[in-house]
């Protein structure tokens, strides 16, 4: 039986998902989490190894005999150096696709967050406004439907695509702009005309030389004033700083995002305390059933490598 090491497991398994459905593949060691500068001491003999976010190096290969297999547990495998692994003839997975539905649902939760406002409404009625109120209702700030607005979605792959179908159903005017057009696709735009159309612009695009720092101070400038910007993707696409000022100066209404760029939050990102500035930690893909999904194709993954025809195979 080969051994696995699961170097962060606490990310995808805080406690309600557990990992004893490896048993009958390894005998497996997990680690809640491990600073980098142990990676390689705890995988030195390992045959298999899974993990999230744990860079491995050439430096770290080279201590690693044994290893034959890495599992990455999330779709982006950028903390893996492939070459390295193609030197050691080592084979590495990622878990494609195992969080559209939940990435996009997020999506939807910070636009509705803006146009219903229900958590200042609830905090507002809990502070007694509503029994001192004369009138039967009353509303602070300004509630907008989503019917007829639109929708501007930038990369269209499973997640921009169902985004897409979401934002259909509301009714919204949905346009997309992406490198790999496709025949059911909304109406496709160039980057400056999205920018430019956009009531809500979300981010579904892979993280490439081509759009990193894509939102910047004169991007932001193309937009309208009244237009919220949604990130679940990756933070390096925004400029923080720029954007920082675009939000304090009133030049677009609002910002959502699940991704930043220095994760956990740096204390001097520019992005804390701005305007109508909404950051929620990281946990667009964290919904039970979404880990859990996560998991079985993580099986299937091992599995097939352990039967020699390995899937999801990214070097």
């Amino acid at each position: 039986m080969i051994k696995l090491t699961i170097l962060d497991g606490h990310a995808v398994n805080p406690g309600d998902l557990p990992w004893d459905f490896l048993k009958k593949y390894a005998d497996i060691t997990v680690y809640e989490r491990t600073p980098q500068e142990q990676v390689a001491n705890r995988i030195a003999d390992s045959d298999a190894i899974f993990l999230n976010k744990i860079q491995i190096t050439e430096d770290i290969l080279s201590q690693c005999p044994n290893l034959k297999y890495i599992g990455v547990l999330a779709t982006g495998y950028n903390v893996i150096d492939l070459d390295a692994a193609r030197r050691h003839n080592i084979t590495v997975t990622n878990i494609p696709a195992y969080s559209t539905d939940s990435v996009a649902q997020h999506v939807f939760s910070f636009i509705l967050y803006f146009t219903n406002q229900v958590a200042q409404h609830s905090q507002s009625v809990m502070n007694g406004d509503w029994v001192k109120c004369p009138d039967f209702c009353y509303w602070n700030g300004s509630l907008s439907e989503l019917a007829g607005k639109t929708l501007g979605i930038f990369g269209y792959g499973h997640i921009g695509s169902r985004v897409a179908q979401i934002g259909k159903a509301f009714g919204m005017n949905v346009i997309c702009c992406t490198r790999t057009p496709k025949p059911d696709m909304p109406t496709s735009v160039s980057f400056e005309e999205l920018l430019k159309c956009s009531d809500f612009l979300t981010l579904h695009a892979p993280l490439t030389p081509q759009t990193t720092n894509i939102i910047n101070k004169d991007s932001l400038k193309l937009m309208k004033p009244t237009a919220y910007l949604i990130n679940t993707a990756r933070g390096g696409f925004i400029v923080e700083q720029d954007l920082a000022d675009c939000l304090n100066t009133g030049g677009i209404a609002g910002f959502a995002a699940d991704v930043l760029l220095k994760e956990p939050m740096a204390q001097d990102n520019p992005l804390l305390g701005a305007k109508n500035c909404v950051i929620t930690p990281h946990i667009a893909w964290a919904p039970y059933e979404t880990r859990k999904r996560l998991q079985g194709i993580a099986e299937a993954n091992l599995k097939a490598w352990l039967d020699g025809s390995p899937v999801n195979v990214v070097s």
